[in-house]
């Protein structure tokens, strides 16, 4: 199973470039099943740009989440605290294997979706 998530295009491509091997979220899906993230590379590019395999997914609290993650987590201790903010626990989900498409899909034409605001299950 699959999930696919929107997320911001400079983070998108930092995935993709592996400098950021962690995708941070405030919430996480619950279906066990889960294998694999369908990335969504939201406003200004709003295209589907490509997949990776899902090592494992950290639950913890924010600061300890940070400690854990900080090295590749592709962002800066700041900008992880604001996303946090409000929130005790926090999930970071660790990419193991990427694949970049050749070409962008259209998430309406390719997907059948719109944009989620977090995640939608797919396949």
């Amino acid at each position: 199973m699959r999930v696919l998530l929107s997320i911001k295009p400079e983070f998108a491509t930092k995935i993709f470039d592996g400098t950021k091997k962690f995708e941070f979220r405030r919430s996480i899906f619950k279906n066990a099943a889960v294998k694999s993230v369908v990335v969504y590379a939201s406003s200004p590019m709003q295209k589907v740009i490509g997949e990776f395999e899902i090592k494992r997914i950290i639950n913890a609290d924010v600061e300890a989440l940070w400690h854990e993650t900080k090295e590749h987590s592709g962002i800066t201790e700041d900008y992880f605290m604001e996303y946090f903010t409000g929130k005790e626990q926090g999930f970071a989900i660790e990419i193991k294997k990427v694949k970049l498409y050749k070409e962008p899909m259209c998430i309406k034409t390719d997907f059948q979706a719109t944009p989620p605001q977090s995640f939608i299950y797919i396949d």
